[in-house]
């Protein structure tokens, strides 16, 4: 099955650069580029890709709003927000704003064209390190602490513990090892937590429980 890719960013050799090594890969196709967030919007509506690539800085509509109008769409396809620096404080916007993980523009091709696959089959595309820097100084801060458990009141103690690892970037396989349970258990734990919360996908489980100093 080929994965269509498209591939938003007002930086014409960005795009071009990102296409090349994505283009290059089996199994994947850039269906498009975009170069703002009102245009990004449009391709997916004309193109259906299966992942969005989505830088956030850009003028006009920006990554952000364009990531929070798509992921609001049904059936919406997962976004990758695209950033040049670690810890960039707009990533975790994007975050808020529905995207599925986030990608260093300097990601080496290789390392790339496998996130894009894990991603585009819906898997959270985000280090553990980055997720520690992300929220780290919201966890920091007791408000933003106590919101967050209080979020997480309506769930069990074993949604807890499964929200938990996903707060350490573990994907389903690896909480269900370290909990002794299937995979697809895990996924039905996932889901119901994600509905108590109010959360749009696993990535925002992950950095409310690490928000709220969740532990295994």
């Amino acid at each position: 099955m080929t994965v269509s890719v498209l591939v938003v960013d007002d930086e014409p050799m960005v795009c071009a650069h990102l296409s090349t090594i994505l283009g290059a890969a089996d199994g994947i196709e850039v269906v498009a580029t975009a170069s703002d967030g009102a245009e990004a919007v449009e391709a997916v509506l004309r193109f259906r890709p299966d992942l969005v690539l989505m830088d956030l800085r850009m003028p006009g509509v920006d990554g952000i709003t364009a990531t929070s109008r798509i992921t609001g769409r049904p059936d919406a396809p997962p976004v990758v927000a695209l950033t040049t620096f670690d810890g960039d404080e707009h990533v975790h916007r994007a975050l808020r704003a529905g995207a599925a993980g986030y990608l260093l523009k300097s990601t080496p091709p290789d390392e790339l064209v496998g996130l894009v696959r894990v991603a585009a089959q819906g898997h959270t595309v985000l280090s553990r390190s980055a997720a520690q820097k992300l929220v780290g100084r919201s966890a920091s801060q007791a408000s933003a602490r106590r919101r967050a458990l209080a979020r997480l009141e309506a769930l069990t103690d074993r949604e807890r513990e499964v929200v938990a690892l996903l707060g350490e970037g573990c994907s389903n396989a690896e909480v269900g090892k370290r909990l002794f349970l299937t995979e697809a258990t895990v996924k039905g734990y996932v889901s119901r937590a994600l509905d108590k919360v109010g959360a749009s996908n696993r990535t925002q489980l992950g950095l409310l429980a690490r928000e709220a100093g969740l532990t295994p």
